[in-house]
């Protein structure tokens, strides 16, 4: 590890929450009045609660954060303040804190990027129209969708979206977060729910890279549907189609052309544009295990991205996955402190921060390699453990030696492992049931 890389980490973290204060106007619901007389709980003490709280009851995590003074707020004392705040002041510290580096590990210059969306079930609310999904044979639940724009190598947030259960949009949420990235070397890797002529219209008129997992040849409707491609074999070849939102049967004889239908979203064609679209690129096949075969659009040079490095590429997607069940298993992504919707944002907006504060800390931690018959990594459950204590003890005159109690904690690196994936329904924590 650098030496004092955790205390640059904290420094940039502060600086980006006073840099919030500066400007706190733009974020409180009431500016004139709130956060303006003398309370228990200043605006600071409320973003470093928001930041470092866990899954157990509000008064509990408030007694830890105030180490058990006997003046310790009340809960009532929390709510109250956090209700004058906009999550979107969340949103602004955590953009501020990752955009403050620029060390970032890169892939032959490129950053990798993984885009994905996660369900996130909130506290049951039968009231909240718009998160409560109702069943016909058992109780319903409450959801919001995380959107995130995840760095694969760097193993940080760059970007989010969140959305309600019925306003639920990962086309729209992708291309958000393309538009208004400032990224300008970058991979952009997303699974197969992504294929978008939108999307790669998005990507390409950003001047970024992409690779995209696609539906099979002459199966579904999907990119690959008219081009009479062979099933079951690798390929590489490049592809130019002309997308139109017209239907003229000089267009339809046209094997080049690609109809977008009117209920169907092209950012970059008018309703009722007689314009022509031009795409071109790049489709590829690999066989991942014997006759498994995947697909691949994309617009990366073949000279320098062969079919064995697509494949190697999309693998290192899998992180944003991983990312996710850490977000909800290990920094409690699943235990809530309000059933507000604006509230539960400003959590999502805590754990990202956090969950970034951790993997900047722990990625730069080394680890002596002895000779052992697998590589060792971080254990980053206890990692994040450790990384949260530290943020509450920033400033003490004697602040504890992370990298030293990281390393107490490691685990083997085991490569190639491959279990089923067995997709479960999950539930948040119910607040009466929170651990003591």
């Amino acid at each position: 590890m650098k030496k004092n890389y955790p205390k640059l980490v904290g420094q940039k973290l502060t600086n980006a929450i006073d840099k919030f204060e500066s400007i706190s106007h733009l974020f409180l619901k009431n500016p004139d009045k709130d956060f303006t007389r003398a309370r228990k709980i200043y605006l600071n003490d409320l973003i470093r609660f928001l930041l470092s709280i866990g899954g157990n009851s509000i008064n509990k995590e408030l007694l830890d954060y105030y180490q058990y003074n006997a003046d310790t707020a009340t809960s009532s004392a929390f709510i109250q303040q956090r209700e004058k705040l906009n999550y979107e002041g969340l949103g602004f510290i955590s953009d501020e804190f990752i955009n403050s580096f620029n060390d970032m590990k890169t892939y032959k210059n490129y950053r990798l990027i993984g885009i994905d969306g996660s369900d996130v079930v909130i506290p049951y609310n039968p009231r909240h129209p718009e998160t409560y999904i109702a069943q016909s044979n058992t109780r319903g639940f409450n959801s919001l969708h995380l959107n995130a724009f995840y760095d694969l190598l760097n193993k940080v947030y760059l970007d989010s979206v969140i959305q309600t259960a019925h306003c639920k949009n990962e086309f729209k949420a992708a291309t958000d977060m393309i538009d208004r990235s400032k990224l300008e070397m970058a991979i952009l890797l997303f699974d197969r729910g992504y294929e978008s002529y939108n999307v790669i219209a998005h990507i390409e008129n950003k001047g970024l890279k992409y690779l995209i997992r696609i539906q099979e040849p002459n199966t579904g409707s999907g990119i690959l549907k008219k081009l009479n491609l062979p099933n079951d074999e690798e390929l590489d070849l490049q592809v130019s189609l002309k997308i139109s939102r017209r239907q003229t049967k000089a267009l339809k004889n046209d094997v080049q052309y690609r109809l977008v239908h009117k209920k169907s979203t092209f950012d970059f064609l008018e309703h009722k544009s007689k314009k022509v679209y031009p795409m071109s690129f790049r489709i590829v096949g690999v066989e991942i295990e014997k006759d498994i075969y995947q697909y691949f659009v994309t617009n990366l040079d073949p000279k320098e991205f062969s079919k064995t490095t697509i494949g190697e590429l999309y693998r290192l997607r899998w992180g944003v996955e991983t990312s996710f069940r850490e977000l909800k298993h290990v920094l409690g992504l699943t235990t809530f402190h309000s059933k507000k919707v604006d509230l539960i944002k400003q959590e999502i907006y805590a754990k990202l921060i956090m969950y970034n504060f951790c993997e900047l800390i722990t990625l730069h931690v080394v680890i002596t390699h002895k000779p052992r018959k697998h590589t060792y990594q971080a254990n980053f459950t206890m990692a994040i453990h450790i990384c949260k204590k530290y943020f509450l003890k920033l400033f003490d005159k004697d602040p504890p030696n992370i990298e030293a109690l990281i390393l107490r904690y490691i685990l083997p690196i085991r490569k190639d492992r491959k279990y089923p994936r067995n997709i479960r329904s999950q539930s948040s924590v119910s607040f009466i049931y929170r651990v003591a």
